[in-house]
């Protein structure tokens, strides 16, 4: 059974007892492999995600360095799209809900 609660907070529906919140941010990661060069993941992050260089060539060093960087955030379906897209690409990517 869902239960919205007032009015003053529609971000929230009680939910078998539980809290949860709709507007949640999610996040897309995508994480190092020993497959794809640096250049194409870069190249990946400018085509798709539409970065400029700088920027793409940052989150792939993150990639490269970190072992991972996150290169969206938003709603879960959007980020499960980008997911789907990176996997299309080559990458290995998931999605995680974002630290609060």
């Amino acid at each position: 059974m869902v239960q919205t609660l007032d009015r003053t907070d529609l971000n929230a529906v009680v939910e078998q007892g539980e809290l949860v919140l709709l507007d949640q941010p999610w996040v897309t990661l995508v994480w190092n492999d020993p497959v794809n060069l640096m250049s194409y993941v870069s190249w990946v992050f400018r085509s798709y995600f539409g970065f400029d260089k700088a920027e793409a060539d940052r989150r792939m060093l993150l990639v490269h360095t970190e072992g991972r960087a996150v290169v969206a955030t938003g709603v879960r379906e959007e980020m499960e799209r980008h997911v789907e897209a990176m996997h299309d690409f080559g990458l290995w990517a998931t999605l995680q809900k974002a630290d609060a």
